[in-house]
């Protein structure tokens, strides 16, 4: 035997039903602090540190790739 329900009702009025807390506000509150954090550091950037940071970003490492891709078109 099956019985089914189906329930039409609000994401909120299922939460106000169930007694759940609403969350709106501490989630913008999350999400405000985060965009903050974010354009503080993207604020600050200087890329060419950040690409300096990467290990293996140029020298040798970018030669090599080069020359991975070269070797690769040239063998028809």
């Amino acid at each position: 035997m099956k019985i089914k329900f189906d329930i039409d009702c609000t994401p909120e009025e299922l939460r106000t039903f169930l007694g759940l807390p609403d969350l709106a506000p501490v989630q913008e509150i999350a999400i405000d602090a985060m965009a903050a954090r974010t354009a503080e550091a993207v604020a600050g950037m200087n890329p060419e540190a950040v690409v300096k940071a990467w290990p293996g970003a140029g020298g040798p490492a970018l030669g090599a790739l080069k020359a991975f891709w070269t070797e690769g078109t040239d063998k028809t």
